[in-house]
């Protein structure tokens, strides 16, 4: 008698089959069901107890720290992979469940790195929200295509009661809503075939908690409609409701197939995908390889998310496997760090554990071991022109101190602090090994906050951290003088204009229509993106580094040895971008050009130490000469509550320095949308929850820097140097 096949025999015999791999993600705002799905379709694939999936009380099974269960959400991406048929075949699923969080949203922009389609799910009493807008702003960027999943229609039934024609009226707005931010967002190739409809089964309605799902294919097929699932969701006895559920309209059924038909496989998506994540020749053996998702070719990792075992303290590095093979045992190099290492295992995901492979081809989502690397790297077998960096479309605005009560902890502190960094990229850590005093800047504060309880918890050191602080930016209102910069030596010399990056192309680059990193001589994709935006033929090719929203431009001409320091005049650059001249806070809408330099025809005397205080010297003469600036960091936020609460909210805003920007009042409920300066936002939460006696509450919309109040911009500078300990002409 033949042995029946294992769910993870299954999965490891369909990595082999590109066409029939589907690399997805759920994507949604907080609380609208994602990881509940997650947990009913590995149930339905036979990966966990049908009972457990989707308790919340019990706890979700992505969830894989004890933080997720204490507050009832995601918090880290979670790979999941499951075996799906249909029409005969089968299908490898290979799915990323995300947070919802806007704080953890570094977690969503990583995903989409690995994945060509996913899931947007839409609470169907709650609509498109702030953060669903978010994460398709997310995935649109990366060219992954979305389907919607109208969730939570078991309420519009039994809290509700709606009639079948409320209910579609219901539905399509949110579609509508979705479609029209599709095309807002979408390059222009996409915005219009990647359009949701009813008709073609790629709007799917369900209730990820009561496990159903319907889509207008599968209603034909099996030929109920929206009266058949109202008349069993209104049943009492809930073995029968769910056996007729199961039978009729099962959840896993109706979504998978959904996503099997709609959404690419990686040799499809890989056609569209690679021009916009990967910038180097799409002609060479290479490019062709990516563009084709050979398997036969070189091998093209990319790291999308780093876990650090706490009792081995091994590194297991997640990605996507762009083209070749991948083994155990196999030499690779990696680019970003320029350094080469070793494979030791391969592993796929059977459900959410990891499980070794004796090779895993490209089209992929899995897990490595062996390398000591970080999230966005690329890993191949040559060196080759790296993938596109990931860069979150928020920025970390709130900072912490971070310290050790016992000085002979600090080396245990600066430890754990660079893995709490390599694991969560979004954060952003600042080590003073001499005072023992660090710095952890974040999303907001409950990004804080879990931070430093799983430093106590799960690393075992105990910190004690500060009061939140406001990260600013620096820029300059007007062109500056041109700054010279002399090497310690005398012997070289760096002429240096800073003034404001123009408004279309700041825009651009914050959009991620303009990827950031050191540009190739030959760049006619950016150089045509620039001609778009109206910058002059020969200014676009002299465009050198695009790094933190601010632009390089190398204006010389014939300078003989310029290859040879080129790469240390961008990191001098970086050096004062990362650290302005008013309270060394990062700079951002900066426009630097090189115009001039003169160097030393001995390569002994034009080294880095030479070069590196000439160039930040020159620059940050020319910033004092262009009226710097301090920018805030404001937020656009939707604050709701009960319609009796609508004044308590407008005058909490006009209080922390907000602005109105509009009101809605739908069904009983007031939406306030307003601006608000994130250095009045500290503790925003808890104000919420007593003014509207915790009936109330916000979420993000956008993130914008302007300029400080003109009245506070010295108070502001003055305070953050004396918190850095920064001398008076430092």
């Amino acid at each position: 008698m033949a042995t029946k096949e294992t769910p993870f025999q299954k999965i490891a015999r369909l990595v082999k089959s590109q066409d029939t791999i589907r690399n997805i993600a759920t994507s949604a705002h907080i609380h609208h069901g994602k990881t509940a799905l997650t947990d009913n379709l590995l149930a339905a694939a036979g990966m966990m107890n049908e009972k457990l999936a989707g308790d919340l009380e019990g706890g979700m099974a992505t969830w894989g720290h004890a933080d997720e269960q204490e507050r009832l959400l995601t918090v880290d991406a979670a790979n999941v992979s499951m075996a799906h048929e249909l029409n005969g075949k089968e299908y490898l699923i290979n799915l990323i469940d995300t947070p919802g969080h806007v704080d953890f949203g570094g977690n969503v922009t990583r995903a989409m790195r690995a994945i060509d389609g996913t899931i947007v799910l839409a609470c169907a009493i709650e609509g498109i929200m702030p953060q669903t807008e978010t994460v398709m702003k997310q995935a649109l960027r990366e060219r992954v295509k979305p389907i919607l999943f109208i969730n939570k229609v078991d309420r519009m039934i039994t809290e509700l009661k709606l009639t079948p024609e409320k209910m579609q009226e219901r539905f399509m707005k949110i579609i509508d809503h979705f479609n029209l931010l599709l095309e807002q967002i979408a390059e222009k190739e996409f915005a219009q075939k990647w359009k949701v409809s009813v008709a073609d089964g790629s709007v799917i309605f369900g209730s990820a908690r009561e496990n159903w799902a319907l889509s207008a294919k599968f209603m034909k097929k099996k030929g109920i409609g929206f009266k058949d699932i109202i008349d069993n969701q209104n049943k009492e006895d809930k073995e029968a409701k769910k056996d007729w559920f199961w039978e009729n309209a099962p959840l896993f059924e109706v979504l998978l197939d959904s996503v099997i038909t709609h959404l690419p496989s990686p040799i499809e998506a890989q056609k569209y995908r690679i021009p916009k994540i990967w910038q180097g020749d799409l002609d060479s053996e290479f490019g062709k390889q990516l563009l084709s998702c050979d398997p036969n070719g070189e091998p093209a990792f990319v790291i999308t998310n780093t876990i650090i075992d706490a009792k081995s303290g091994k590194e297991v590095s997640a990605g996507r496997l762009f083209s070749g093979t991948l083994k155990p045992g196999m030499d690779v190099y990696l680019n970003n760090e320029k350094k080469k290492g070793r494979i030791q295992q391969v592993m796929v995901y059977n459900g959410v554990k990891p499980e070794q492979l004796e090779m895993v081809p490209a089209g992929n989502v899995l897990a490595i071991t062996g390398l000591i690397s970080q999230p966005g790297e690329t890993v191949t077998v040559n060196p080759q022109e790296p993938f596109e960096s990931i860069r979150h479309i928020f920025d970390p605005v709130i900072t912490k101190s971070i310290s050790v009560p016992k000085a002979q902890d600090l080396p245990k502190l600066i430890d754990v602090l660079k893995k709490v960094a390599k694991e969560d990229p979004s954060l952003h850590i600042e080590i003073n090994e001499e005072t023992g005093e660090n710095l952890i800047s974040g999303m907001g504060e409950l990004h804080l906050e879990i931070i430093e309880n799983r430093i106590k918890t799960e690393k075992g050191v105990e910190v004690k951290t500060g009061e939140p602080i406001v990260v600013y930016r620096e820029t300059v209102s007007k062109k500056g003088k041109t700054g010279e910069g002399k090497s310690p030596n005398k012997h070289n010399l760096f002429w240096i204009d800073v003034e404001p990056l123009e408004d279309s192309v700041y825009a651009a680059i914050k959009a991620g229509e303009i990827s950031e990193g050191r540009t190739k001589k030959k760049n006619e994709e950016l150089w045509a993106k620039l001609s778009e935006l109206g910058v002059s033929n020969d200014e676009a090719r002299q465009y050198r580094d695009i790094y933190n929203d601010c632009v390089f431009l190398d204006k010389t001409k014939g300078e003989v040895h310029m290859n040879e320091v080129i790469e240390m005049i961008m990191d001098g650059i970086e050096q004062v971008i990362d650290a302005g001249v008013l309270a060394r806070e990062p700079c951002g809408k900066l426009k630097i050009s090189l115009v001039d330099l003169k160097l030393h025809e001995d390569a002994i005397h034009r080294g880095p130490a030479q070069v590196y205080p000439a160039v930040r010297d020159s620059i940050r003469m020319s910033i004092l000469s262009a009226g710097p600036v301090l920018l805030e960091p404001l937020q656009t936020l939707l604050l709701e509550a009960p319609i009796d609460y609508m004044g308590e909210l407008t005058k909490l805003v006009s209080a922390k320095r907000g602005q109105v920007i509009d009101i809605e009042q739908p069904a009983g409920q007031v939406a306030v949308k307003a601006k608000m300066p994130v250095a009045e936002m500290i503790g925003m939460s808890s104000e919420i929850r007593s003014t509207t006696e915790g009936r109330g509450g916000f979420s993000m919309i956008d993130q914008n820097f302007e300029k400080v109040p003109a009245g506070l911009q010295a108070e502001i500078v003055k305070k953050i140097r004396q918190r850095k300990g920064m001398k008076e002409n430092e």
